[in-house]
């Protein structure tokens, strides 16, 4: 179609020099693609490299320990793409002897792998014609066809899934589903596109119609919810601190963190102190309580956003068994903690 030579004509002069881009090795495509979701590839590229030389091989990765790998992935979010890209790795090592699924139908059955990820490395490596859809791809194809059915239902998912497998280049499906994902990260872009030297404009919906900022449509999610965490930050006459992992299936497992009394509200140091008068760690202990920041750090999540308060804990021993304070560092964290710890430089 006329739709796909001129965007991978586009894509041979504007592409990025990337360095997944100088492979077709599954290993580094699939890194870098669980690496980019919900990622800027601004923020990706050094965690690609970082992993690329950490654990060149999908046997490093798999024999890692998860603790390192999720250190490693540190300030990226959505733990959980870590987690399951180390359970990845460790099946494809040793479940399938290193080889990667050469299709989209096998590369499903990995942990972490949709269809967008299952399309893209299937193109990629396999030329397979697999179209990828992700978030640049719904915004170019919503525009350019003025399509207003919501990005974010079943409908939608299928709509433009169908419309993709139906315009990519099935001679060379890799460089289409690049060709259209570089497209809507650089030129047809969320906000401010460069519509005026943009190759479609002559035929783009939303452009002729003046419907650029209404497309793509996405349902409203619902209201974030609002929780109040308190960290407490202890501190023995020793130098040590107390860190807690994480169990069970929320936020931030298996990472590490200081720890949490959570409260209905905000709540001030008076009140926080006769609270934590009957708390397990501190109940008959002599303490000294600070409060860090005087400004509750609001850390925004998908689905929550947390009041944060770091309350310094100064006590003469700790009442459990506890961390260097030059050992803090070496925990992975998330990076709500991460940014503490550097502001208080441990």
């Amino acid at each position: 179609m006329i739709f796909s030579k001129i965007l991978t004509h586009w894509y041979s002069n504007n592409k990025r020099i990337l360095p997944w881009r100088e492979t077709n090795n599954p290993y580094y495509i699939w890194l870098s693609e669980i690496i980019l979701q919900q990622t800027q590839v601004k923020q990706g590229l050094p965690y690609y490299e970082a992993f690329v030389s950490k654990y060149p091989s999908v046997f490093d990765l798999a024999n890692a320990n998860e603790s390192d790998v999720l250190k490693l992935w540190q300030g990226l979010g959505y733990y959980s793409r870590a987690r399951n890209l180390h359970a990845s790795a460790k099946y494809v090592a040793n479940e399938l002897k290193g080889t990667f699924p050469d299709n989209y139908k096998g590369l499903l059955k990995l942990k972490g792998v949709g269809d967008y990820t299952a399309s893209a490395i299937a193109s990629i490596c396999f030329n397979e014609v697999a179209a990828v859809v992700d978030g640049n791809v719904y915004r170019v194809l919503s525009r350019y066809f003025g399509i207003d059915t919501p990005i974010n239902s079943s409908k939608g998912a299928k709509e433009f899934k169908a419309l993709a497998q139906k315009l990519i280049d099935v001679k060379q499906p890799a460089e289409f589903n690049q060709a259209i994902m570089e497209f809507g990260a650089t030129q047809c872009k969320p906000k401010n596109p460069y519509c005026n030297i943009c190759p479609f404009s002559d035929s783009c919906v939303a452009f002729n119609k003046n419907r650029i900022a209404e497309l793509p449509v996405k349902i409203k999610s619902a209201k974030a919810k609002k929780k109040y965490f308190n960290f407490l930050v202890f501190i023995s006459e020793d130098e040590k601190t107390i860190l807690e992992k994480r169990e069970g299936k929320g936020i931030w497992q298996n990472l590490y963190q200081f720890p949490l009394v959570e409260t209905e509200k905000n709540i001030n140091e008076k009140d926080f102190k006769s609270l934590l008068e009957n708390h397990e760690l501190l109940k008959g202990n002599t303490f000294e309580l600070v409060l860090y920041n005087k400004e509750s750090i609001i850390h925004k999540l998908s689905h929550q956003h947390l009041d944060t308060k770091f309350w310094i804990v100064n006590t003469k021993a700790l009442p459990v068994n506890g961390v260097s304070l030059s050992k803090v560092r070496e925990f992975a964290v998330p990076i709500l903690i991460g940014n503490f710890i550097e502001s208080f430089n441990f």
